[in-house]
């Protein structure tokens, strides 16, 4: 079995603790870091998880937020933060955060976060198929099958349904979407974002229900609950 290696950025020493032994205990590798800047200078490859502050020395977890998202790396990023405010959960989201946990926390809950992240499958770890509920995507193949039937995507709405399920189980903002799938001149903008969903849920049919809107933030491709 492969250990899951977890980077952490976290600069309070005693929760950085609380945390590494939780999950070393728990059978992950951790990489801890205390300040923003350390967090960019590593390596992103290999990491299954970031545990990422927000309130950091060197910097902002955002600046790392987008650091990591701007690599075009898709390691699932899950916020610890003892901000509690909507603006900067939305924010966290928006910039491309995947789970936002705010403090104090138990670590119960916490290891359940991380399982819950390292256990659902990406694109990024399966470039070829990936099998979410009724609905197969072949990315190389550029096909979609809902119940083994091959769905008839327009190239938009084949680029949209990959772009969040790259992210599967996560909050894509509505500009990321944009920027991955659509083309400004020829497909619209964020305010065509919406019709072009609306489209894909339809010819997705039982699988359509996947996705979700995320309010203030865009949408989620989520696998149905077993």
């Amino acid at each position: 079995m492969v250990t899951p290696r977890i980077l952490l950025v976290e600069d309070d020493h005693a929760l950085g603790t609380q945390v590494q032994q939780a999950l070393t205990t728990a059978g992950c590798s951790v990489i801890w870091v205390t300040r923003a800047d350390d967090a960019q200078a590593e390596p992103l490859d290999g990491l299954d998880l970031i545990l990422l502050d927000l309130m950091l020395p060197g910097g902002h977890g955002f600046d790392v937020l987008r650091h990591v998202r701007g690599q075009q790396h898709q390691v699932p990023v899950l916020v610890l933060s003892a901000r509690s405010e909507t603006t900067d959960k939305v924010r966290a989201l928006e910039l491309g955060a995947d789970d936002y946990l705010t403090k104090p926390f138990w670590p119960e809950e916490l290891l359940a976060r991380v399982r819950a992240r390292l256990r659902r499958p990406s694109l990024s770890q399966a470039p070829g198929t990936l099998t979410l509920g009724p609905m197969t995507v072949r990315v190389d193949a550029r096909l979609v099958l809902v119940d083994d039937y091959p769905v008839d995507l327009t190239r938009v709405e084949f680029d949209l349904l990959v772009a969040l399920a790259r992210r599967q189980g996560a909050a894509v903002s509505r500009s990321s979407l944009v920027t991955q799938a659509l083309d400004p001149d020829r497909d619209g903008d964020e305010r065509t974002l919406d019709v072009h969903v609306s489209r894909l849920r339809k010819k997705l049919g039982i699988a359509g229900t996947m996705v979700s809107t995320v309010w203030g933030v865009g949408y989620r491709l989520q696998e149905p609950a077993r």
